[in-house]
């Protein structure tokens, strides 16, 4: 039985593959129990964010069952031997047992991020986990190795600078539109969706005393308890064409599977705008935007990967604070095996102690039922004591006796010294009378 951790991110794959393996979170049960179903998988859990799909499961083979699957998921458009899903196996990134381990702390830490040190990838990893354990596909293995990516991303924020004035995508475009010819504090941005990245652009937009704020998305209500928080304007998503001449700037990130702005819409609102230059940023997996957008003249379209290469030089200043997270991911990863290896090594000690509990159980149980049937207590005391005996001594004696027979010395001398413990135990008890 082994971990894995597989999947893509935005290191090994671009965007236009990312979007086809996406999952969008009314998706994500049905997908776990697909893949619970496969042969020899006994656990499984999915994380799907814009930069990255992983599974982590815990499996009798060599996980190629779950490498195949998400090859042959709806979205890539292919099977296992031909078109896109071949290609996904290409990008594919596949780590087992302490890598696997390493690869989920460094996840969790937000030392994989696409923005080194961003807090949103932890209640990422958290919402997969709460949503495998939620759909029944999370046993006690990778229940406790989430827990310990809890612990460990925890540690690595509060004990080193990584956690300091936390980066985020969403900041990261903000800070790209504050450095572009479209300000801000002089600027009408559309805000397209209300999800975690759209509330963490708003937040940082108002920091920036944005000129004027619209936010539009397919439930108004949302729309409008965003826009209410960050002094905007809510606007239906079938109103989008009406108002999108009006923007500055635009901000999508909704969790739509097809593009929701295209080149004809964006074209019109430019002929509106009578031509003045547009920027947008398309912050979604799949994306928002059409990619021929960026063809126009007068938009400038950003994506995701567009964002990672904009913020090169933040990655690198903040490598130091990386470096001591690393360790404490090290130190992390060394302790949970220490502990997995603990829990292996008591396996056979537990396994004695539950067939001590249900061997008493059981004769108890026939004791009590003689007592009601009116047999003596004395004749009772000694039916409990002779059948606990007999029962629990029965294997150990019958193994002695063939190690007797075959001359297994080792486990004659283990049986020495387990006696001799006991004697020990009985010793004590006799120098020390109770009170």
């Amino acid at each position: 039985m082994s971990l894995f951790a597989l999947g893509i991110n935005h290191q090994t794959a671009p965007v236009a593959l990312r979007e086809r393996v996406a999952f969008s979170d009314d998706a994500i049960a049905p997908a776990l129990a697909a893949l619970r179903a496969l042969p020899k998988v006994r656990e499984v859990a999915l994380l799907s964010t814009c930069n990255r799909t992983e599974l982590y499961a815990v499996a009798d083979d060599d996980g190629q069952a779950l490498a195949d699957w998400l090859a042959t998921h709806p979205g890539t458009g292919g099977d296992a031997g031909t078109g896109p899903g071949q290609a996904l196996h290409a990008y594919l990134y596949r780590h087992q047992d302490g890598d696997a381990v390493r690869h989920l702390f460094r996840v969790a830490t937000g030392l994989d991020s696409l923005v080194l040190g961003e807090p949103q990838i932890l209640g990422q990893v958290k919402h997969a986990w709460a949503t495998a354990r939620g759909a029944g596909t999370l046993g006690g293995q990778l229940d406790r190795l989430f827990q310990r990516a809890f612990v460990t991303a925890k540690r690595a924020r509060t004990e080193t600078r990584i956690g300091n004035s936390p980066v985020s995508v969403a900041s990261v475009a903000v800070r790209l539109a504050q450095d572009s010819f479209a300000q801000p504090s002089d600027s009408t941005v559309l805000l397209v969706g209300a999800g975690d990245t759209i509330e963490l652009a708003a937040r940082h937009l108002a920091q920036a005393k944005v000129k004027q704020l619209l936010v539009a998305n397919r439930t108004y209500a949302h729309a409008q308890d965003l826009a209410e928080r960050h002094g905007g304007v809510a606007l239906p998503l079938d109103e989008l064409d009406r108002h999108l001449f009006l923007a500055d700037i635009v901000f999508s990130a909704t969790a739509a599977r097809e593009p929701i702005l295209s080149k004809a819409q964006v074209a019109a609102a430019l002929a509106a705008r009578r031509h003045r230059p547009m920027l947008l940023l398309d912050l979604a997996v799949p994306r928002d935007i059409a990619p021929d957008v960026a063809t126009l003249k007068d938009a400038f379209l950003y994506t995701v990967d567009d964002l990672e290469r904009a913020i090169e030089d933040n990655r690198q200043s903040r490598r130091e604070a990386a470096d001591a997270a690393e360790v404490i991911v090290d130190l992390q990863v060394s302790r949970y095996a220490e502990a997995l290896a603990a829990g292996t090594r008591n396996a056979p000690l537990k396994r004695l102690r539950a067939h001590g509990e249900s061997t008493r159980a059981e004769v108890l149980a026939r004791a009590k039922q003689q007592l009601a049937a009116g047999q003596s207590p004395e004749a009772v005391l000694d039916f409990l004591a002779h059948t606990l005996t007999n029962r629990l001594l029965h294997a150990p004696t019958v193994a002695l006796r063939e190690a007797a027979i075959s001359g297994d010395t080792d486990l004659m001398h283990a049986v020495d010294r387990l006696m001799h413990g006991a004697d020990a135990d009985k010793d004590d008890d006799a120098a020390d009378p109770a009170p």
